[in-house]
C-alpha cells in the first residue's frame, strides 16, 4: 500500500526516509540535541564539580581488568535521570538505547543497570556532597538571597511495605510461637533421625525438615533483633527523659531556695532506663528497619512506611538551601538543625525564617543559635473559618515566648511574612513529588536514604539554575 501511495504522488518532492541509507560521514553527538537542552547544561555542570572523592576510590586499582566507565559519564546519567524522574537503574540503562538525551550524555556507551546501581551505591556519600556544590553554583548565579527562608517537611515512602512491620507486642507473641514451633520441629527431627538411622543406617536424613527449621529460626532471629532494637531505643529515650527531669528538679530546688517557698505542683518523675520498656504499639519494619510508620499528611487518617524529608527553601528563586532526613514523625526537633545546616552550607544566617506550628517550641524560638534571625513560627492551628483580629505594637513585657510569637504573627508585617511560607516551600515539594514523580526512595537505611534525598534536592537546584539560564563556566 505504501508503494501505491508513492506512485500516486510521484510529482511531489519528499525528503528521503530510507532506513537502509548508510551515513556518508560519522555522526557527531553534538548534532543530536538543541543548543539549549538540559543535557548540554549538565555536561557543563559536571565539568565544574569537584569529583575528587569519586576519583579517589579508583586510586587503589592496579590497572588490570576491564576499564571502568568514566565517572563524569556515569554522573551525567544519574543527574539527568533524577532531573527527569527516572530513578531506576534499569530504566536508565534502557534510556541509553532509546532516549537521545541519555545516549548523548553516555557518549553512546551503554552501562548495564548493575553497573549504574553499583556506581550510585559505591559513591553515595560523594553524590550527597553534590548538594552543597550545586547550592553554591546557585548562590554564585545570584539565585540565593537568604532574605526569607521557609522550612517544611513531607513524608516519603521507604523502599519497604508497611505490611512488613510488626508491633512490639506482636513480636513477643510471634517469638513465643516460633520458639514452640522450633522446639516441636527439633523433637520431630530427633524422631525422624532415629527412625532413618534404624532403617537406612547412620548419617542418612531427609532435606525437608532442616529447611523448615531454618526458615523459622531465621524469622525468630529477625524478630529478636527487632525487639532488642526497640528495647534499646526505649532505654535511650528514658535516659534523655531522666536528664531532663533531673534538670527540672535542680531548677525547682534552686527556685525554692531563692524564694524560701515550696513550689506548687507535682515534682517531675525521674524514669529508670533499666526498667524502660517499649510501647506495645511501637513497630519495626523487617525490610527497612530504620524506616518508621508515619502519618500521611496528604491523606488524613492513613499512614505510610517511610521517612520525614525536610527542606529549607530560599524565597528568591525557590532554591533548596538545606535538606535532611529524619526518623521523627513530627518536626519539632528539626528547626534548629535545619537553620544550622543553612549556616554551614552558606556561611551566613538567613534574615527571616518561617515554619508551621509543627516546628514551634519555646526552646526553639529562644535558642541562642537563632539570635538575630526574625522567626515566624505558628504557635497553633486555626480552626476552619476562624478569623484572627490584627494587632499593633510590641507584646507586653511579661509575655511568654509563645505569647510574643502569637502576637507577632497577628501584626500586619508578621501576617504578610507568614503568608508567604506556603508559596515558598510547598511548590518545591510539588515539583519533586508530582512533576518528577519522586514518591518512594530507591535505597534502604537512614544513611542511604539521607544521601539519596540530598541527590534529589541537588538536582532540584540544578533545574532552577538551568531555567534561570545560568551556565557555569568550567573550572
Amino acid at each position: 500500500m505504501g508503494i501505491g501511495f508513492k506512485m500516486l504522488f510521484m510529482g511531489k518532492s519528499f525528503r528521503s526516509d530510507d532506513l537502509n541509507q548508510a551515513l556518508l560521514l560519522p555522526p557527531s553527538l553534538h548534532d543530536w540535541l538543541p543548543e539549549k537542552h538540559l543535557a548540554r547544561f549538565l555536561v557543563d555542570v559536571v565539568e565544574t564539580l569537584d569529583l575528587g572523592a569519586i576519583y579517589a576510590s579508583y586510586d587503589a586499582k592496579d590497572g588490570r581488568g576491564q576499564a571502568a566507565y568514566a565517572p563524569e559519564m556515569m554522573l551525567r546519567l544519574l543527574l539527568y535521570g533524577y532531573c527527569m524522574g527516572v530513578y531506576s537503574s534499569r530504566k536508565i540503562e534502557a534510556r541509553t538505547h532509546e532516549d537521545v538525551a541519555f545516549r548523548f550524555l553516555s557518549a553512546d556507551e551503554h552501562p548495564d543497570h548493575d553497573t549504574i546501581a553499583d556506581f550510585r551505591k559505591r559513591h553515595l556519600e560523594a553524590l550527597a556532597g553534590l548538594f552543597t556544590q550545586a547550592l553554591l553554583l546557585c548562590e554564585k548565579a545570584g539565585l540565593v538571597k537568604l532574605g526569607h527562608v521557609a522550612i517544611d517537611g513531607t513524608k516519603i515512602k521507604a523502599n519497604a511495605s508497611k505490611h512488613k512491620a510488626q508491633s512490639y507486642a506482636r513480636m513477643g507473641e510471634t517469638e513465643q510461637r516460633l520458639k514452640q514451633e522450633i522446639e516441636a520441629l527439633l523433637k520431630q527431627a530427633e524422631q525422624t533421625d532415629a527412625a532413618e538411622d534404624a532403617q537406612y543406617g547412620k548419617g542418612k536424613r531427609g532435606d525437608e525438615l532442616p529447611e523448615e527449621l531454618a526458615r523459622r529460626e531465621s524469622r525468630l532471629k529477625k524478630i529478636q533483633q527487632a525487639k532488642a532494637e526497640l528495647e534499646q531505643e526505649a532505654r535511650e529515650r528514658a535516659e534523655r527523659e531522666r536528664a531532663e527531669a533531673e534538670a527540672k528538679l535542680a531548677a525547682r530546688r534552686d527556685e525554692q531556695e531563692q524564694t524560701g517557698k515550696k513550689k506548687r505542683g507535682r515534682e517531675p518523675r525521674v524514669p529508670d532506663p533499666e526498667q524502660a520498656q517499649p510501647d506495645a504499639t511501637a513497630q519495626r519494619n523487617f525490610t527497612d528497619p530504620e524506616s518508621r510508620i508515619m502519618p500521611d499528611g496528604a491523606n488524613k487518617g492513613s499512614f505510610v512506611q517511610g521517612y520525614n524529608a525536610q527542606i529549607a527553601v530560599d524565597s528568591a528563586s525557590q532554591v533548596i538551601v538545606a535538606a535532611e532526613i529524619t526518623q521523627e514523625t513530627n518536626d519539632k526537633m528539626q528547626l534548629i538543625p535545619m537553620i544550622a545546616q543553612i549556616v554551614t552550607n552558606l556561611e551566613q544566617k538567613p534574615e527571616k525564617v518561617s515554619a508551621d506550628t509543627g516546628y514551634f517550641s519555646e526552646a526553639n524560638v529562644t535558642d541562642e543559635s537563632v539570635a538575630g534571625i526574625d522567626l515566624h513560627i505558628a504557635t497553633g492551628r486555626l480552626k476552619h473559618g476562624e478569623v484572627i483580629e490584627p494587632v499593633t505594637g510590641p507584646p507586653p513585657e511579661n509575655a511568654t515566648a509563645k505569647q510574643a510569637m502569637a502576637r507577632k504573627l497577628r501584626t500586619e508585617a508578621g501576617r504578610a511574612t507568614y503568608k508567604m511560607r506556603k508559596a515558598i516551600v510547598e511548590p518545591v515539594f510539588g515539583q519533586i513529588k508530582e512533576r518528577r514523580g519522586f514518591r518512594r526512595f530507591s535505597l534502604r537505611g537512614l544513611t542511604n536514604v539521607r544521601a539519596e534525598w540530598k541527590l534529589v534536592c541537588a538536582t532540584a537546584n540544578l533545574l532552577k539554575l538551568f531555567r534561570y539560564g545560568g551556565i557555569p563556566a568550567a573550572a
